[in-house]
């Protein structure tokens, strides 16, 4: 399929009209706007991570109000269990399975994964048992029950948020689940005059201290969203881009300070990245910049900082950077 000028154009202007949306309520975070975006018509995940009141979770409401899919939240405890998020069978004596025995039927309860947009609120707060439960969500876009296998809404997109200080009563992402997010955004403090526009628009006029979401308007549908996602499936991209990402992912196994580096899906994620980057520039091609500008959101969950380096005070992104620089980009 070959994108023409006019339909990449239309699809960069729709994304920019929702980005100028959520700037109605976002105030700020820009960059983590902007991956978000970037995920969503990537097909792909978000691991938000912040401390209390930084706007995590009003970014993914903000994204459904702007958008006119179905959503749903659910707040993650330590006493959530996995059939409070995939749905559950029943009994159902009204409908009777076999009219000669007059067994009871069992009726199929959906979770509240069967969305399009779900929000898990503070994910960390429950048990790997039913973190898990996301797994076969987020990978396969299906929940089996009773071995039934159901499929999940098209577009699907799990928008996770955990708060990085409070750790007390919290349960560590598993590896495996980590793999599944295409980035984990870090959420930073506003800047003081972003601040001060914070505090303007929610204390005029309003009681409370929530940003108000009356402004929002739908700009996309979930047709738009299937559009611009199987359109991010042709953007081109270089063997030579594929070999740089491919390249970053090796480098990170064998840096110093770094006990496990990113495998392959470190690498899938940055091109698919990259591809949803050049459709955000009305672009039908992928440049090595494209790749580099998220390889920080996109691997900083898929490594692990070795014990030395973690005594020593050091970061992953500042090893992420130094491994990154130590790979040459290839000249298109």
């Amino acid at each position: 399929m070959n994108l023409n000028p006019a339909d990449l154009s239309r699809a960069a202007e729709l994304l920019n009209e929702l980005r100028q949306e959520l700037s109605k309520a976002v105030v700020g975070q820009r960059e983590a706007v902007d991956q978000t975006l970037v995920a969503l018509v990537a097909s792909g995940h978000v691991l938000i991570e912040g401390v209390p009141g930084l706007g995590k979770t009003l970014l993914a409401r903000s994204l459904a109000k702007a958008m006119t899919l179905n959503y749903a939240r659910v707040q993650f405890t330590p006493d959530l269990m996995p059939s409070d998020i995939t749905g559950h069978s029943v009994l159902d004596a009204s409908a009777r399975g076999d009219n000669a025995t007059g067994i009871a039927a069992l009726r199929v309860h959906k979770g509240p994964v069967f969305t399009n947009l779900l929000l898990a609120d503070e994910i960390n707060r429950a048990p790997a048992k039913t973190q898990s439960a996301l797994l076969e969500v987020m990978q396969e876009y299906q929940v089996t029950l009773e071995g039934q296998t159901l499929p999940l809404p098209r577009p699907f997109m799990v928008i996770a948020t955990q708060n990085p200080i409070d750790t007390e009563g919290t349960y560590p992402l598993p590896e495996a689940q980590l793999d599944r997010f295409l980035f984990k955004i870090n959420v930073g403090y506003p800047t003081q005059a972003e601040e001060t526009a914070i505090v303007r628009l929610t204390t005029e006029q309003l009681s409370g201290d929530q940003l108000p979401l009356d402004a929002l308007s739908p700009r996309l549908n979930d047709r738009h969203v299937q559009s611009l996602q199987k359109m991010v499936s042709f953007i081109q991209v270089d063997e030579r881009v594929v070999d740089y990402a491919v390249r970053i992912m090796r480098a990170t196994r064998q840096w110093p300070g770094l006990s496990s580096g990113a495998g392959p899906r470190g690498a899938i994620a940055l091109v698919r990245a990259a591809r949803a980057t050049a459709l955000l520039q009305s672009r039908d091609f992928v440049t090595p910049d494209d790749v580099k500008r998220h390889a920080l959101p996109a691997l900083r969950h898929r490594v692990m900082l070795a014990p030395d380096a973690q005594l020593e005070g050091r970061e992953v992104d500042e090893l992420l950077l130094a491994a990154l620089d130590s790979v040459d980009a290839p000249r298109l």
